[in-house]
């Protein structure tokens, strides 16, 4: 029996985790398995029946379950809060409680989809490449920070960026074994040119990387690496970088695939696992049935395969999803001219009769 802890969060995160849910029951029906699903309420939900964007309880569902498949969290609706009580603080609070450190988001182009891609085909055609972001460390994690008065009555606001040896050497190894198993190439980025973190963190990446002599190591700075995943996205296998700089190159590589609402992610620790979309929670669309579900079916692929070690069966979610796309299936988002256009519970659906067949 497999236990797994389903945090809907806000927005469009109840829409698409629903249609995730119903992947899930689906795979277990189809192969006699066990998944124990638990509900807990997080983020502004949380904040709005409890005060809090998570209670204890719901942090104690998740710390005892084998996997956590979270929706999105946050909204217009909670801007006007303090930044400690809002709702974004459940996610950090998550990622701390659970000691997930590597966020893992995967970046492949399907090829149905080139044509939603605001990028020439021929440079997005083939992508598939691996950003690797550490995730507990660096400057969300850092102080001192705060926003202080100072004696002429201005304001100042401060963050630190700050990187130990080990948290540096545990996402480096991470990304040497993952390259391993694809095209043997790790990029790492940084800005070692102007950070002291940056400095150590080259330092660090360069020393893990002699005991994979197999892998070809390259370093590089993250303003170039911003502006070659779009000017030749293809040359990328696996890319470790900080926090804040995983942040946002993850969402600029998202975009090259045609839609943020197709990317997966894994945040993994060494003994817990949480499952999100890359996408937001999107209030402007929410309730509306128009979300894009398939980024949180294709992180539950990635649940099956690095949770559960079902390998054959997270192929099998993400063959079905292939094949729904292939069929010219298409929400909002990822729409195009000749396609057919299906709501957020028409797409789960489609998915759900797809699996098993191929």
């Amino acid at each position: 029996m497999y236990n797994i802890c389903i945090l809907p969060g806000d927005g469009i995160g109840k829409e698409v985790t629903r249609e995730a849910v119903k992947v899930i029951n689906k795979i277990a029906a189809v192969n006699h398995l066990v998944f124990k699903l638990q509900e807990g309420v997080v983020g502004g939900s949380s904040i709005d029946e409890f005060g809090i964007p998570i209670t204890d309880e719901t942090l104690d569902k998740a710390k005892h379950s084998d996997a956590v498949l979270l929706g999105a969290v946050g909204g217009t609706k909670w801007e006007h809060l303090d930044y400690k009580v809002r709702p974004e603080r459940a996610l950090l609070k998550l990622r701390s409680e659970l000691k997930l450190y590597a966020n893992l988001r995967p970046v492949k182009m399907f090829p149905s989809l080139v044509a939603a891609s605001t990028l020439k085909k021929e440079v997005v055609e083939g992508i598939d490449m691996l950003v690797l972001r550490e995730l507990t460390g660096g400057i969300y994690f850092g102080s001192p920070k705060g926003i202080e008065k100072l004696p002429d009555g201005q304001e100042r606001g401060v963050n630190t960026e700050v990187y130990t040896t080990h948290e540096i050497e545990r996402i480096a190894e991470k990304a040497f074994t993952f390259a391993r198993r694809r095209r043997k190439k790790v990029t790492s980025v940084d800005k070692a040119n102007v950070l002291e973190s940056s400095e150590l963190w080259r330092r660090v990446v360069t020393k893990i990387s002699k005991r994979y002599p197999d892998v070809a190591v390259e370093h590089m700075y993250v303003d170039n690496a911003a502006m070659q995943l779009i000017r030749n996205p293809k040359s990328f296998d696996v890319m470790v970088t900080s926090n804040l700089f995983g942040d946002i190159l993850s969402d600029e590589a998202a975009m090259l695939t045609g839609s943020i609402g197709m990317l997966p992610s894994a945040s993994l620790g060494d003994h817990h696992a949480l499952y999100e979309p890359v996408h937001g929670s999107a209030p402007d669309i929410a309730g509306k049935n128009l979300a894009n579900p398939l980024a949180t079916i294709l992180s539950v692929a990635m649940m099956l395969r690095y949770s559960f070690n079902l390998m054959e069966l997270g192929e099998s979610v993400e063959s079905a999803v292939q094949r729904v796309l292939a069929k010219g299936y298409r929400t909002s988002d990822i729409m195009s001219e000749g396609m057919k256009q299906i709501s957020c519970s028409e797409m789960g659906d489609k998915v759900v009769e797809e699996i098993n067949k191929g």
